[in-house]
């Protein structure tokens, strides 16, 4: 294959090579009340509804608050919050007030008790809906939304899982060339 062009890759990296969409904050609160966030990189959209999974494990503080309450906020920053986003990432929520730290506002979530995030471009409330262990997997229901529509900054930024990120750039407008799923344009 060399003579194509290819090399091999690492298959341990070859996650890499998929990158799943823009990096969020998580938001939840514990039984206590107590706000918490943290970054998440491995997210995919299932379904249109939305449904979204994510991969959230027991290392991360998160993931006690979200299996106990089973909601969450996912809060999508933009560039402009990209080296708090980074930060927010290395550090525990158990010994934390992420909020207070990193200088962003909580803001009452409307069907969940989790908070949005003031400074993101939106927000997505959360319900579990499942849940499989085995995989740290969480399966996510979108069953409220937001946008900030008088944000300037709109680029979102996207991890290649090795410490580097992409910054959303150009955006193509081809509408007019989709019509399978023409409900959703």
């Amino acid at each position: 294959m060399k003579d194509k062009g290819f090399r091999e890759f690492e298959l341990s990296r070859a996650f890499q090579l998929l990158e799943p969409g823009p990096v969020v904050l998580v938001t939840t609160a514990d039984a206590s009340g107590k706000n918490n966030m943290m970054t998440l990189t491995w997210h995919t959209v299932m379904e249109f509804t939305p449904r979204i999974g994510c991969i959230i494990g027991p290392w991360d503080h998160t993931c006690e608050a979200l299996t106990k309450t089973k909601e969450c906020v996912l809060a999508i920053p933009t560039v402009e919050l990209i080296d708090k986003t980074v930060e927010i990432g290395n550090c525990s929520g158990r010994d934390t007030d992420k909020f207070e730290t990193f200088h962003l506002t909580p803001l009452k979530a409307k069907k969940v008790h989790a908070p949005l995030i003031a400074e993101c471009l939106a927000n997505i409330e959360c319900k579990v809906v499942d849940r499989i262990k085995k995989y740290d997997l969480f399966i996510l229901e979108g069953v409220k939304a937001w946008i900030n529509d008088k944000k300037k900054e709109k680029r979102t930024f996207h991890a290649n899982g090795d410490g580097t990120f992409v910054v959303d750039g150009k955006t193509m407008n081809l509408k007019d060339k989709m019509t399978k799923w023409t409900e959703y344009i």
